[in-house]
């Protein structure tokens, strides 16, 4: 590892101004990031850490919209109860993502800056229809979870911008979300493929809305909007998920590589499309009345 300096800003304006540095880089949690540093696959000649930055750890309500800082440890995530009530599929996320000591450093902002295809939170955040909060040298702006990524462990951050978080908006009555992935086994904490929705029903039971979020089958996780116009409207069934999950095996572009083949991350797709919906289905019958 080559030498770089440290700095740790209080402030989101001394964060900033910092990463306006050659060779500034930032750091959440790091559990990627000083990996990367230590092999040399990412060098850096100042590391920003914003982990005590308050705007970048909260973890609140208000103006319909859940706030999540983006250097909010996960474990941190886990044990709200407005989280596990309200976005029940980052929830889901905070309690795959490593064991204990990772889920203690390891953030959702630093999941999604790395922008891998087989992140677990971007599908997550995808399906709950989250906005990434972005600020930089020119202001701030608004991304769409689903226009975040642009590539492979590529994003739309510009440089000496930083993600300070997301926006998620409350979910309605009768809503339920949740994510899934399938990994090779359970040291191997990367998935091959990952599934996150969110269906909401109407009074008589029906899916009045639903969004999918797709990871690791595709250069980055995307939005399947063609399953969530396939579903509205349509009463939840067995036979219903089973036909989804046949469509999402028609919208992906998977890999062949060490975790998996694409002929096997295209069967498992329609398998866990299957199952997070009727979960996310069961979430949200739990929420009437």
């Amino acid at each position: 590892m080559r030498d770089f300096e440290y700095e740790s800003p209080k402030t989101l304006a001394d964060a900033l101004q910092l990463l306006q540095q050659p060779g500034a880089r930032p750091l959440a949690g790091g559990t990627d990031l000083i990996d990367h540093l230590r092999t040399e696959r990412v060098v850096a000649d100042c590391v920003v850490d914003v982990k005590h930055i308050p705007e970048l750890n909260a973890v609140e309500e208000g103006d319909g919209t859940i706030h999540l800082g983006a250097a909010t440890p996960c474990r941190a995530i886990q044990r709200s109860s407005m989280i596990r009530e309200q976005a029940q599929a980052i929830h889901d996320v905070c309690c795959l993502i490593g064991g204990v000591q990772i889920q203690s450093r390891a953030s959702i902002g630093g999941n999604v800056c790395s922008s891998g295809a087989a992140a677990d939170s971007t599908p997550a955040l995808i399906a709950l229809n989250a906005s990434c909060e972005i600020a930089g040298p020119s202001g701030s702006r608004s991304v769409a979870a689903e226009d975040f990524c642009t590539g492979p462990n590529t994003n739309v951050l510009e440089p000496g911008e930083l993600l300070i978080g997301f926006r998620i908006p409350k979910p309605a009555p009768q809503t339920g979300s949740h994510y899934q992935r399938f990994i090779p086994r359970y040291e191997m904490d990367i998935a091959v493929v990952g599934v996150g929705a969110k269906v909401m029903l109407d009074e008589s039971g029906q899916i009045s809305e639903a969004r999918i979020g797709l990871g690791a089958v595709a250069p980055s996780p995307f939005l399947a909007a063609e399953l969530g116009e396939f579903l509205k409207g349509k009463t939840p069934s067995n036979e219903l998920f089973e036909e989804t999950g046949e469509r999402a095996r028609q919208l992906i572009h998977p890999i062949d590589d060490h975790r998996g083949t694409a002929e096997f991350r295209t069967h498992v797709t329609g398998v866990l499309v299957k199952r997070v919906l009727t979960e996310a289905v069961r979430r949200a019958e739990q929420q009437q009345g």
